[in-house]
């Protein structure tokens, strides 16, 4: 007689832990697997490109001086293609976030990765180098473009001319800084309206509520991210005779690291502590 040996369930095996790289091959695939992504970027260099062609070619003392050339920031860098650049960023820096959890996605991304920190830290990292790439871009572009039209006035300048490194600079960080708080932002909403609102809130309309005239006001206004990116940009002094209070340049690039690292570091803080 032949007795048949009991057989035991099968046992799950548990497969090797994501490694950090491969979150981040995963995050680029679902960055560049969107049909939006790449029409959203290049639409948003040109208008700004196009905006410094534009705010050249409007500027009729542009040129005119009987001095020596100099550098305009304004030109180069106009507000319109600056507004544009951190509206585009900061809403893009957090579709990554919240169209996950509209979908549901992010279930299923949390099951796979239970470390819901370094989750983040991928997203943020991809963020980061892909909105550099396209600050650096737009901010280049729109300074060679805005040269080539003074160029027909002679009143050109090269690229190491006093000032013009550290507005290149600034206004090419301009779109990485947006898209990682509005990245750190989406992760704390979890909402896209929400989140959209107040990234346009914090980062263009909150600064004109405060002024430079009275210092409290200024303190404030020089905390914030469009603020700093205007005093980096521009490459004239303060008036010593001036009423006003005028940011400081490191304290203006400190504004710009500081953003960045705090919603991130909230993003991180929060996703590991609630429920998805």
């Amino acid at each position: 007689m032949t007795t048949r040996a009991p057989v035991s369930p099968a046992t799950p095996v548990a497969g090797p832990p994501a490694r950090f790289r491969d979150l981040l091959a995963s995050e680029w695939i679902k960055t560049r697997s969107l049909r939006s992504t790449p029409w959203t970027i290049v639409l948003t260099v040109l208008f700004v490109i196009g905006s410094a062609a534009v705010a050249t070619l409007s500027d009729n003392a542009a040129g005119s001086g009987s001095g020596p050339a100099d550098f305009l920031p304004f030109d180069a860098y106009p507000p319109a293609g600056s507004w544009t650049l951190i509206l585009v960023a900061a809403s893009m820096g957090a579709l990554t976030v919240v169209s996950e959890y509209s979908s549901g996605l992010i279930r299923t991304t949390t099951v796979a990765v239970p470390a819901r920190g370094q989750l983040v830290l991928a997203k943020a990292a991809v963020t980061a180098v892909l909105w550099t790439a396209v600050g650096t871009a737009a901010s280049t572009g729109s300074f060679l473009v805005s040269q080539a039209i003074l160029n027909g006035h002679h009143a050109d300048v090269p690229i190491t001319h006093p000032g013009v490194f550290r507005a290149l600079l600034a206004s090419a960080l301009l779109a990485p800084v947006c898209a990682l708080v509005g990245l750190g932002l989406g992760v704390l909403l979890r909402h896209a309206a929400a989140t959209t609102v107040t990234s346009v809130f914090t980062l263009l309309m909150l600064p004109t509520m405060f002024s430079e005239g009275n210092r409290w006001s200024a303190d404030i206004k020089h905390t914030l991210v469009s603020a700093a990116w205007k005093r980096l940009a521009q490459n004239w002094e303060p008036d010593p005779g001036s009423l006003g209070y005028t940011a400081t340049v490191p304290g203006s690039w400190m504004v710009y690291a500081l953003w960045p690292l705090i919603t991130v570091a909230l993003a991180v803080l929060v996703v590991r502590r609630r429920d998805v």
